[in-house]
């Protein structure tokens, strides 16, 4: 888990990605007018952008999330280093 480095993103994109491919292939190959065609991948296109849109932003809130916590952890780390040693903290120092 602390070696993920993202890839549970790019398992989900690559899904999106592998879905929205098969969607085009099957409606190239049904038997329909082009018009018909070219308006359903026009569609299906929208629909896997807002899909790709929607998990970009929850990826960035992930990882906003992860580095507020990321921040916390050290911060919280500094000042028990600071507690053991019998420092001041920085803010009192100066």
């Amino acid at each position: 888990m602390a070696n993920d480095n993202g890839s549970g993103g790019a398992i989900v994109m690559a899904f999106i990605l592998g879905a929205i491919t098969g969607a085009a292939v099957a409606l190239l190959m049904a038997p329909q007018t082009g018009e018909d065609t070219r308006r359903q991948l026009t569609e299906r296109a929208r629909e896997g952008r807002d899909k790709a849109t929607a998990a970009a932003r929850q990826s960035r809130d992930f990882l906003d999330r992860q580095r507020e916590h990321l921040n916390d952890a050290v911060e919280k780390g500094k000042e028990a280093y600071h507690r053991a040693r019998g420092d001041k903290p920085a803010e009192e120092q100066a």
